[in-house]
């Protein structure tokens, strides 16, 4: 597995996969058993989807052959798996434009990231769910005004909190982590949550209340009712404690943690003919309405679709075969099982 790219570069791939949950992990095995190279990009700013941000310690039943596993353990399995093939993870991230450069027969897409990562690739694979996940924006007034310097959702680079006044608002493992990566760097940071009770790992509370007893951070309890600043740069946050006193924190850079909710995001503007915002594809190859680009998972649609993961596994795997079509179109495949292929078994390393 490796990082990003540089900055700037134009990656050119055979397949970029939307989504790097577990139909998207085990869709990067089935392609690398053909040779197919793989980017994954994902909003999140981890692997593992829905199971590593929603429900990483809850057991799931219905994977076959585990009679139990839970989310995050299925997702470091998966990951095990797919070690051989060497994806590389864009995250943090997600696809803002596609562009077709290509035609129906020899499809090619160029890929734009918020984040301006630019890929070249033959086909893509949308695995995203049932979208994108967008943080939840909290209800303070005139808070868009402030989000293009000043309010943060998301940290894409820690150099970017380097020596700032740093309110983080939230009580789960988001709030809690980023309270311990950035106050180091920070010039100062603040930890906001409307009670003495948080959501995080126990080890994260009891770092961070380590470092206000010795005085290197504050934590406040209450909300943040208001903001104050002009231009778009934020001096200080009106806040409000349970007794209804009014009080004001000074910071020059906020993040609001208040969960994520799941949208479709830019890929409603891909073309795709969505119903009722799932995208249908065909039940031979998994292929949307536009040669080249193919849908798996909870964000597909077709008649007697379940949304279940080993459902996502059994897309991937036929999605992979005609993505082999459009890779390599002199290349004839032949189907082989990895029980018995040795060259199957080199390629992941057991042979």
């Amino acid at each position: 597995m490796s990082e990003a790219a540089n900055p700037g570069e134009v990656i050119d791939t055979d397949v970029v996969i939307v989504g790097a949950g577990p139909c998207g992990l085990f869709a990067v095995f089935e392609l690398g058993l053909l040779d197919i190279r793989a980017h994954l990009v994902d909003i999140l700013p981890k692997v593992g989807g829905q199971c590593a941000e929603l429900y990483p310690e809850k057991p799931i039943y219905d994977i076959p052959g585990f009679p139990l596993v839970t989310g995050q353990a299925l997702v470091d399995n998966l990951l095990e798996q797919i070690r051989p093939f060497g994806p590389t993870f864009h995250l943090g991230q997600m696809i803002e434009t596609v562009e077709s450069i290509g035609t129906a027969e020899a499809p090619r897409f160029r890929l734009v990231t918020d984040a301006g990562t630019v890929f070249e690739t033959k086909t893509v694979v949308i695995a995203a769910g049932g979208g994108s996940f967008q943080p939840k924006k909290p209800p303070i007034p005139g808070i868009e005004a402030y989000e293009e310097g000043s309010v943060y959702y998301a940290v894409r680079r820690m150099e970017t909190f380097r020596g700032r006044d740093v309110l983080i608002i939230g009580g789960g493992d988001s709030a809690l982590d980023w309270t311990l990566n950035l106050q180091p760097i920070a010039r100062r940071i603040t930890l906001m949550h409307r009670r003495d009770d948080f959501r995080a790992a126990p080890h994260s509370v009891e770092q961070m209340r380590g470092l206000v007893a010795a005085g290197k951070m504050e934590m406040k309890l209450g909300q943040v009712t208001g903001l104050r600043g002009e231009n778009g740069r934020l001096e200080a946050a009106i806040c409000r404690d349970a007794a209804g006193e009014t009080f004001e924190i000074a910071c020059d850079a906020m993040l609001p943690f208040f969960g994520l909710t799941m949208k479709l995001g830019p890929i409603a503007d891909w073309g795709l003919n969505l119903h009722e915002n799932l995208i249908p594809v065909g039940t031979e190859t998994f292929e949307t309405s536009t040669p080249g680009i193919f849908a798996i998972g909870d964000i597909n649609t077709y008649p007697g679709k379940l949304k279940l993961i080993l459902s996502g596994f059994h897309e991937g795997a036929l999605c992979a075969q005609k993505v082999h079509r459009y890779v390599y179109p002199d290349k004839r495949l032949t189907f082989q099982y990895t029980t018995s292929s040795t060259s199957l078994q080199k390629k992941l390393g057991v042979a």
